[in-house]
């Protein structure tokens, strides 16, 4: 095992930045010795430039050099690059301590040091690079799994429907493009594409005679399809995933209208979360051009002409401008994942159910 990590190690590559000409050769031999790949260069200036078309896993760098710093030459480090930095200093003064901790210098060492000592520090540096880097790929790989669970528990709640797999995954697409385009946090942006597709996970709580009738909704039928929202918020509910409890919120008010006149609770405007108006639309568009048990597919024209009449009505006005401007993007991806049937808007018309549902 050592003999691995120690032949990983072997084959990082490490930057030396010393006004020293003599320090500088003697790191040199001694790095490559331990068989590192390394290079020098004098000034910070020359540091920057040298790594803007070559990569090294760790630069050690004096910290009192003419011109560009130690401390300033690893600010710009940690701005541009992924690089570890070890500064080298005469004495470790309390104020360069302090801005070496807050820039995040991995490691410092104090002169005079013997080459051994920074060979072990580099060492270091190294380990806790690669353990770094195995404990997110440990991350992604559980999480990938954990997103995998939630859109199996999702196309089981409507396993008879064949575009669900496909309907799932534009609705998690969707929702993070118009997230972007928000401007939204990555962090939000994230959560919005994986908590996106259980939007309607309450389904499973649904009769398959109403859930698959092909044409118009009793009263009551329609009043037992709305508590999908409160199923699916219901099955979400305690947990302490930032995923699930977005993703609660998108499942109870998904429905809901910016003008309040949707359900299960009837808020308004600023009362929506905002993910939950971006799936409102994205669910919309994605129902409007798929073929469902009650209807074809639409065009995408007249889907957007629909989404268009609703704005301030069903749909909140920024996000609808955004669908608006960006609706080529929308459209390409509505395209590209899962089956899409070019429909002729000629003598075409809603089905009787889209009718009542949007006034049309």
């Amino acid at each position: 095992m050592h003999d691995l990590i120690n032949k990983e190690l072997e084959k990082s590559s490490i930057l030396i930045v010393d006004d020293d000409p003599g320090i500088r050769l003697l790191f040199e031999k001694a790095m490559k010795t331990a068989g590192f790949e390394c290079k020098t260069t004098d000034s910070g200036c020359k540091a920057l430039d040298v790594m803007s078309h070559t990569y090294f896993d760790v630069v050690v760098s004096d910290i009192d050099m003419p011109g560009m710093s130690g401390i300033e030459l690893s600010g710009k480090i940690f701005e541009k690059y992924s690089s570890d930095v070890i500064i080298m200093t005469g004495k470790v003064k309390s104020y360069h301590y302090h801005e070496m901790i807050n820039i995040g210098a991995s490691d410092f060492v104090e002169k005079p040091f013997s080459i051994q000592e920074l060979i072990l520090r580099v060492n270091r540096v190294l380990r806790e690079r690669r353990l770094k880097k195995e404990a997110r790929n440990s991350h992604e790989e559980l999480k990938q799994a954990y997103v995998d669970s939630i859109h199996r528990l999702v196309m089981a709640s409507e396993f008879k429907d064949e575009d669900t797999g496909d309907h799932i995954v534009r609705i998690g697409e969707y929702s993070r493009l118009m997230a972007r385009k928000l401007g939204l946090p990555d962090k939000e942006i994230d959560n919005i594409y994986y908590a996106a597709p259980m939007h309607d996970v309450g389904k499973i709580g649904i009769p398959d005679k109403i859930m698959l009738k092909p044409g118009n909704l009793t009263p009551e039928e329609f009043e037992i399809i709305k508590t999908h929202t409160t199923i699916g918020a219901k099955l979400l509910s305690r947990s302490k995933s930032g995923i699930l409890k977005m993703a609660k919120d998108i499942a109870l008010c998904h429905h809901e209208k910016y003008d309040g006149n949707g359900y299960p609770n009837q808020v308004s405007k600023e009362d929506i979360p905002v993910s939950c108006k971006i799936v409102a639309i994205a669910d919309t568009f994605d129902a409007l051009t798929s073929k469902r048990p009650y209807k074809d597919p639409y065009p995408p024209e007249m889907a957007l002409d629909i989404i268009r009449n609703e704005k301030g009505r069903h749909f909140d006005p920024g996000i609808t401008e955004i669908f608006m401007e960006y609706f080529s993007d929308f459209l390409q991806i509505r395209e590209t994942i899962g089956t899409f049937e070019e429909v002729n808007l000629e003598n075409f018309m809603l089905s009787a159910r889209d009718k009542e549902l949007f006034k049309a």
